[in-house]
């Protein structure tokens, strides 16, 4: 593959990562003109999404902080010359309120509350549940469902032991209610 191709490639994986965060968003491209003030115009981010224009740096940089991301999860993974992506995750978002947990019951979290709070405690859930984000590829920005292999992780975070954990965050305002 020439070098010319593998650009436009490598320029049409970005648009797709650039489309699939904005769809996560649950907005649509007029709604990211208007919200960011028209920095974004909405033909401009339709053609970086179709892969038809490709972004600066500087520029990506500016919407992955429009769209609250790592800078990193609006490029494609790499995985040699073929530009691949890395194949979707399975994301849960569970949209009850369990303020107790139960066996086999997931606690979903309300990240728009989360980024109320401060103090260290919140610093370290903010930074814990980032990562989770990332992994799972999932930048709704509004909840995340915590799966039973995270929740142990999250319990020594809060200072309490798993069957507390989904309490304490209820106790926090965390705990997501429709």
């Amino acid at each position: 593959m020439s070098e010319t191709n593998m650009a436009q490639e490598y320029s049409k994986r970005v648009g797709e990562r650039l489309r699939a965060i904005r769809r996560q968003k649950r907005l649509s491209l007029q709604e990211v003109e208007a919200a960011s003030t028209q920095e974004f115009k909405a033909s401009v981010l339709g053609a970086y999404e179709r892969g038809e224009r490709a972004i600066s740096v500087p520029r990506l940089q500016r919407l992955a902080r429009f769209y609250n991301v790592p800078v990193d999860q609006l490029l494609p993974a790499d995985i040699g010359p073929s530009f691949g992506l890395v194949p979707p995750t399975d994301t849960v978002i569970d949209l009850t309120d369990r303020p107790t947990r139960r066996e086999g019951e997931s606690i979903t979290i309300d990240l728009t509350r989360l980024e109320k709070l401060s103090g260290p405690e919140a610093e370290m859930l903010n930074r814990y549940l980032t990562m989770i984000q990332v992994q799972r590829q999932d930048f709704n920005g509004r909840v995340l469902t915590i799966r039973a292999n995270d929740l142990q992780a999250l319990a020594a975070i809060l200072g309490t032991g798993v069957d507390g954990a989904g309490p304490r965050l209820h106790d926090l305002g965390l705990s997501y209610q429709p």
